[in-house]
């Protein structure tokens, strides 16, 4: 009887014992279990972190080089990039949980965004920068060429302007000089002898010219007789750096049309040798001649 209840106790044990080794066993493989998930968890966290640093840091790369292209909108690219900046410190310095990650990825999807809305007007002011380079370069090689076309004109217009000048310029001809002895009777008689002489008559025709200006026209006659002294007035008239000592000055009503001009320079003891005739229009020599008295 007792053996029998020695049993029955032995096998409650035993029964006791095997319950314990399995709820043991249990439990031992219930932690290896959650040891490994853990670890997966860990190792998985750490590498989504380490994906969205990289995300982050190609999002930074992007506006630094966005901003490197210098357009209008740099302060707002700038500052874009530096809260990239700031979130990258922020990731790395994190403990790496989950939900600090979810954050994370929640501000860079944020943060990418933006950055796509500005690439699209980084690009709408690229292709508008573009049409007003293309413009300006037009409106360039345009001015240039007006350039060289006013400068052709204004050569021209100034060759035009002194071919006018020219062609405005009086023609003065048939420049003569004959001496003449004046009798009491007013009667004058046409001599080439010096002691005869009492005035000597100078005479020259203006040519007709349509495009000259008209109105009265002075000119200064000089007669230099054969010792080289100017008969006459022999007054003295300046034209900028050059004087002019004259015999006499001539005024002529023009008038667009051929004018004979005829004056009178009365003398004495006229010299003998030959006498030179210069007509000036101002300081301007505009006929010459000569003649001789015996």
């Amino acid at each position: 009887m007792e053996n029998q209840n020695g049993n029955s106790k032995l096998k409650a044990i035993i029964a006791i014992l095997a319950i314990l080794l399995v709820g043991s066993l249990i439990y031992i493989f219930k932690l290896t279990s959650d040891a490994k998930t853990l670890e997966t968890t860990i190792v998985e966290t750490k590498s989504e972190k380490e994906s969205v640093l990289k995300d982050l840091e190609a999002l930074k790369a992007s506006y630094d080089e966005a901003i490197a292209e210098n357009t209008t909108m740099s302060d707002e690219l700038i500052a874009e990039r530096e809260k990239v900046a700031k979130l990258i410190v922020e990731l790395k310095n994190s403990k790496g949980d989950n939900a600090s990650l979810r954050k994370y990825k929640d501000q860079y999807k944020a943060l990418e965004q933006k950055m796509r809305n500005l690439m699209q007007e980084v690009e709408v002011l690229k292709a508008q920068n573009q049409t007003l380079t293309t413009n300006l370069d037009s409106t360039k090689v345009v001015l240039e060429d007006s350039k060289k076309y006013n400068q052709v004109l204004v050569g021209q217009n100034e060759e035009l302007a002194k071919t006018v000048e020219k062609g405005q310029k009086l023609t003065v001809t048939n420049l003569k000089t004959a001496a003449y002895k004046q009798r009491s009777s007013g009667k004058q008689i046409e001599t080439d002898k010096a002691s005869r002489a009492d005035l000597l008559q100078i005479s020259f025709t203006i040519a007709e010219n349509k495009i000259a200006k008209s109105g009265d026209k002075v000119y200064y006659v000089q007669v230099i007789d054969a010792k080289n002294n100017v008969l006459g007035d022999k007054a003295t008239v300046s034209f900028g750096d050059t004087s002019l000592t004259y015999s006499f000055t001539t005024t002529v009503k023009y008038e667009n049309k051929t004018v004979d001009v005829k004056e009178q320079l009365p003398g004495k003891d006229f010299a003998k040798g030959t006498y030179f005739v210069n007509v000036f229009d101002k300081g301007e020599l505009v006929s010459k001649s000569s003649f001789s008295l015996r």
